[in-house]
């Protein structure tokens, strides 16, 4: 008996921290349904793939939105490049959205202003400026399991709390800026074609470019009419095809305003042919090896009429296959070095000096410009763009270099509740963004609409669906350019630290929209 009663007082303290510990088990649960987010969606970007998600969690009316940029202004690549001779290289018909089409574009490749002000056509249309706020840069983003939201800390400090989280940050927003030896003891001006000094006046100017990707074929034209000496330094040759540009004549414009099938007739054509650049030539390249050929072909007989002497024509030709670099168009970036005062240098860089650069070949450019046209970090500081942190402490970037690159549909990640990550592993569709953009929007209208008919407000891609996603991607890869090709020495983008071709979705542009709108929503879990 007395035994029992020194048991019963023996439990009787762990009874009562027992019910202690539950009494605020139950208080900490009620703290956290109470917790609500700072917003319901948090996008980080205002570029057009930003935008995009706006608009379409608008469309679900869904306005307790917050768009963070780091710029100073919308626009995204728009806004942070305007160096001379800065244009699109798909036709502005195609490189706009579907369901605001543009009837004012002055040319088929409208310059890079123009994008600009679309983009602000955009945003005021769809009452997107006042969800923006600008020079706000994202560092870090961690997911709270307990309270089903997002902590997204800012460069200045501050935290904010939001449902849902996506990341429009682009494939092409951390620039390359090359460390050279002894770059930082050059005495001239350095410009990088993302930090471009507007007004800069290269007549009587001895420039060096270093770059030949899209960027410095649209750039390098533009100063070599105006340099006393230009030196481009190339260290892979771009296949370059004739770029069939021309002026919309007003006449056509009143056209599109009017009647605007008549501008989505023009889109369904040039999007058309870019489909069968793309996806014949280049995604389904074992079963049509002519087809790529033939676009090589092309570009050779291009070279052969632009370039007058034959050492120079040898050094601007690929040795890879087309398409395991992005092409581009152009009709004078070949002809400029047929001036007498443009050198091509394709030795490598040993080190920059004050006055000039000097090559491994032992030669020396004397300048007093150099213009930076190195493109893009992908793959190391660009997948993500900034730290996210998931469920489970599950590092996006991490798992992303231990493991694979891989997104659900491009676009959704396992442990990564209630994000969507715009710019993915196997996203970009086609050869416009604006295809991939609307694929998405289709993405969020379909899984949100499931959301809310569950009455869940937490979804995540379960582990099957997405390898399941991973190996169908790999599998259609395997006939593409980029495995079954020479893309040996292309030193492409597509490509990541594995060797592996993980940022375009190899399937046609019709699949892909057809795809975002039928997705099995049993991919996802809801809570």
């Amino acid at each position: 008996m007395t035994e029992l009663t020194q048991d019963s007082l023996a439990q009787e303290p762990l009874a009562q921290e027992s019910m202690a510990q539950e009494s605020m088990a139950q208080e900490s649960a009620q703290v956290r349904d109470d917790e609500q987010p700072d917003h319901q969606v948090l996008i980080v970007g205002a570029g057009f793939g930003g935008m995009g998600a706006g608009i379409a969690f608008k469309r679900l009316g869904i306005d307790d939105i917050a768009i963070l940029e780091r710029c100073d202004d919308l626009g995204g690549t728009w806004h942070v490049n305007h160096y001379p001779g800065l244009a699109v290289d798909i036709a502005s018909v195609t490189y706009s959205y579907s369901f605001e089409p543009n009837p004012n574009w002055s040319r088929l490749f409208a310059p890079g202003a123009e994008l600009k002000r679309y983009a602000e056509h955009v945003a005021d249309k769809y009452d997107l400026k006042r969800h923006m706020e600008f020079d706000t840069a994202v560092t870090a983003a961690h997911w709270d399991d307990e309270q089903r939201l997002w902590r997204v800390t800012t460069a200045g400090g501050e935290t904010r709390t939001a449902r849902y989280l996506v990341t429009a940050t682009g494939f092409l927003s951390q620039p390359h800026t090359p460390d050279f030896p002894g770059i930082d003891t050059f005495a001239g001006r350095i410009l990088h074609t993302t930090a471009w000094e507007d007004g800069y006046d290269f007549a009587g100017r001895r420039v060096a470019v270093i770059g030949t990707g899209a960027t410095a074929v649209q750039l390098i034209p533009e100063i070599a009419s105006r340099a006393d000496e230009l030196t481009v330094f190339q260290r892979t040759p771009i296949w370059v095809v004739p770029k069939v540009d021309f002026p919309i004549p007003p006449p056509v414009r009143t056209l599109f305003r009017r009647f605007p099938l008549t501008q989505r007739a023009a889109r369904v054509v040039n999007t058309s042919m870019l489909e069968m650049l793309m996806v014949v030539g280049v995604l389904h390249f074992r079963q049509a090896k002519l087809g790529n050929k033939a676009a090589a072909l092309l570009a050779r007989a291009h070279l052969r009429v632009q370039v007058r002497d034959r050492a120079t024509r040898r050094k601007l030709t690929p040795e890879y296959d087309f398409g395991c670099k992005r092409p581009t168009f152009s009709n004078s970036y070949f002809a400029s070095f047929n001036r007498p005062s443009v050198r091509l240098q394709t030795s490598p860089i040993v080190r920059v000096e004050p006055d000039g650069i000097v090559c491994a070949d032992g030669t020396k450019a004397e300048i007093d410009t150099l213009v930076l046209a190195t493109g893009f970090n992908l793959w190391d500081v660009n997948f993500p763009a900034f730290e996210i942190v998931g469920r489970e402490d599950r590092n996006l970037g991490q798992w992303w270099r231990e493991s694979r690159f891989q997104a659900y549909e491009g676009i959704t990640m396992p442990r990564f509740p209630n994000m969507l990550s715009l710019n993915s592993p196997y996203s970009y569709s086609g050869l416009s963004y604006f295809t991939t953009i609307e694929g998405q929007m289709r993405h969020i209208a379909r899984l949100f609409g499931e959301v809310r008919r569950r009455g869940a407000d937490t979804f995540e891609v379960t582990d099957a669906a997405n390898t399941e996603f991973l190996d169908d991607m790999t599998h259609k890869l395997e006939s593409s350019v980029f495995y079954d090709g020479n893309c040996s020495g292309s030193r492409s983008y597509y490509f990541n630290q594995h060797g592996e071709a993980t940022l375009l979705r190899p399937t046609a542009t019709l699949r892909t929209l057809r795809e975002m709108n039928s997705f099995p929503l049993d991919a996802y879990t809801y809570r």
